[in-house]
């Protein structure tokens, strides 16, 4: 009998997940993915208490811990916030460099609207704040990152009050090391150049896991509508694991390129040559052909990055299009949006490897993420430790031992951001240009 997609994650990429796998699959002897109606509402059901259960531990603070301002920080295109609770406690956190663009909604929208508020109601406020008072008129990552960036500050903040680093805020420590995969680009580069591109990123990192991007035209080239050099990923795949050895974990990022015809031919190479997932073959909105390809390849499909709701979550893991979800801390808007995404995947014995993105300290923050994740995947994306900002970490080297970095265990975010540096920056008011 052939071996379904199901069958197939039991045994292979799903080797990382350590949430239990329910038996709401599909029946033996039905095509992949389908099943009773009954069979999707329990999981739908599974989804949903999931997603009811709170994150924030509140029961650690005993009196209210009210939110007295929130200010957004400049200096040029370098943005802090800085949120301070009426009996004098303070957190910061380091904006995405999308704030560029997106501070006004920040300003105008989201600062007045944390001010007075209890911060120990986080998960109520984040709640509130999507469903009810802005979601109608912004969206994504219009309203992610501006609303990502208070969060982080706040639980800086109440990390500092608790002596607790945020991922102890939020949940347990199951990942006091986070393995990562290095995340290479230059998808638009002959192949020839990109492949010694990809060679140096591994060497420098002690990489251990490698994710490449196939299709193209990620960003716009000279000539839109040109379609890339013919046959550079059906030669990349294959040289990429033969160059690395069958022991180097491998994963291929489309980036939506795909039509669903496209996407099976091409995640057909990947499971021939073994990589472990296929991240958005197509559209990361197109449902549908998501689950399309997902029910012909036993490869396990990745999708999130781009997500903006839960409901785009749940249709697919209800629906059983998906098999790891991928919120990025920034786009989604935070700590407890994305944790609650990791328990619905976890509710239905699925894996999260959470998109990062951000520059600034979106590496620090994704590894605090993967920390508290139970059903975590093997490894998680790293882009460089690289910053503008200069900071100091007590308990971490952050750097790459090994495959593995560790995650900073001091209050809060776990480092102490140079004062000076902080000092450079300024109160932005509504209203600036």
């Amino acid at each position: 009998m052939k071996t379904n997609r199901r069958t197939f994650l039991s045994t292979a990429a799903a080797a990382s997940l350590t949430a239990p796998v329910f038996s709401l699959s599909a029946r033996a002897g039905e095509p992949a993915g389908r099943g009773r109606a009954s069979d999707v509402q329990a999981r739908y059901d599974r989804l949903d208490q999931a997603l009811a259960q709170p994150v924030l531990k509140k029961e650690l603070f005993t009196s209210p811990v009210i939110i007295e301002s929130v200010e957004l920080l400049r200096s040029e295109n370098s943005f802090l916030c800085r949120v301070r609770s009426k009996d004098g406690a303070e957190g910061i956190s380091v904006a995405h460099s999308g704030m560029r663009q997106l501070y006004p909604i920040f300003l105008a929208n989201l600062q007045p609207f944390f001010i007075g508020k209890d911060a120990r109601e986080l998960d109520l406020i984040m709640e509130k704040v999507f469903i009810y008072k802005f979601n109608f008129r912004f969206n994504g990552i219009s309203l992610g990152i501006p609303l990502a960036t208070i969060e982080f500050a706040i639980l800086d903040l109440l990390g500092r009050m608790a002596g607790r680093s945020i991922g102890r805020l939020l949940g347990e420590i199951h990942n006091p090391e986070v393995p990562v995969y290095v995340a290479t680009e230059w998808r638009e580069r002959p192949l020839e150049e990109a492949f010694e591109r990809i060679k140096g990123a591994v060497a420098e990192h002690d990489a251990k896991a490698l994710k490449i991007k196939i299709g193209y035209l990620m960003f716009m080239t000279p000539d839109m509508y040109a379609p890339g050099p013919i046959g550079k990923t059906e030669r990349m795949i294959p040289l990429i694991r033969e160059t690395f050895g069958r022991d180097m974990a491998l994963y291929a990022d489309a980036n939506g390129y795909y039509d669903v015809k496209g996407a099976i031919r091409v995640g057909k190479l990947l499971e021939e040559y073994k990589y472990g997932y296929f991240e958005e073959p197509v559209m990361y909105d197109h449902f549908e052909d998501i689950k399309r390809v997902a029910d012909v390849l036993t490869l396990p499909i990745a999708n999130g990055e781009q997500d903006q709701s839960f409901v785009n979550f749940r249709w697919l893991l209800a629906n059983e299009g998906l098999d790891i979800v991928q919120p990025d801390n920034y786009y989604f808007g935070g700590f407890i949006r994305s944790i609650k995404v990791g328990r619905m995947a976890a509710a239905l014995g699925k894996t999260i490897v959470p998109h990062m993105s951000g520059g600034g300290l979106g590496c620090l923050y994704n590894i605090h993420l993967v920390s508290v994740l139970p059903n975590a995947g093997a490894h998680h994306e790293f882009k460089g430790l690289r910053t503008h900002v200069p900071f100091e970490c007590k308990t971490s080297p952050l750097k790459v031992t090994g495959g593995k970095i560790k995650v900073p265990t001091g209050p809060g975010v776990g480092v102490e951001i140079d004062p000076e540096f902080i000092k450079k920056h300024r109160p932005v008011k509504a209203g600036a240009a």
